[in-house]
């Protein structure tokens, strides 16, 4: 009981922390969930980091939210969606509530409008660093396939414009057709070793 309250606790303060200040989107405190709950804590692998990630992105709504869900889940289940969504939350709606009541003096204001920019070119960075950490350890495994996938749609979408959705879609089903397939291929596997297991004892 109290490792499970230490966890969410734990949890509840680590995700409203990437929130409250992480700055330019969804992609970046996935990048960020990605070095505090893999590298730091260890408490996802990441291979299924990837995975969760790969659920976040493909369902509708912010994907901040979503990556909380999923991560939220993968800990401590339902109590820890509840845990991780408030807590994300949370930072996004006490700051842009403080804002929209001076909204007049942002708008027009120089010194913000600095900020923000430098603010975009830290977040280009932050985003251009975790992928290029998560893509080298797909090469690392020599997952061939992956690569060449990964490499396809980031062709697909960066120089002929193909949706996102359309590129999602497809690499969902690339995923189903490719697990089926390995699926079989392991139960032929054991069916092959199983047969020649009971020849070989007949023999003896």
């Amino acid at each position: 009981m109290k490792s499970q309250k230490h966890l969410l606790s734990k949890l509840f303060i680590s995700t409203l922390y990437l929130s409250a200040f992480t700055f330019g989107g969804g992609y970046v405190i996935i990048t960020l969930m990605k070095k505090k709950f893999v590298d730091q804590y260890h408490w996802i692998d990441e291979e299924e980091m990837l995975d969760l990630v790969a659920i976040a992105q493909s369902c509708p709504g912010a994907i901040a939210v979503n990556g909380a869900i999923v991560v939220g889940y993968k800990l401590a289940g339902l109590t820890g969606v509840l845990c991780s969504v408030v807590a994300t939350v949370i930072p996004p709606f006490v700051i842009l509530s403080a804002i929209s009541f001076c909204y007049a003096a942002f708008r027009s204001n120089l010194i913000v409008g600095w900020m923000l920019n430098g603010m975009q070119s830290g977040v280009g960075a932050v985003i251009m660093e975790v992928s290029f950490s998560m893509a080298s350890g797909i090469v690392k495994e020599k997952q061939y396939l992956s690569i060449f996938i990964m490499a396809a749609a980031f062709i697909a979408n960066y120089f002929y414009k193909v949706s996102a959705i359309v590129l999602i879609l497809i690499c969902i089903a690339l995923g189903v057709v490719l697990t089926l397939y390995r699926e079989k291929r392991a139960q032929k596997n054991d069916r092959n070793t199983s047969q020649a297991n009971k020849q070989k004892g007949g023999t003896l």
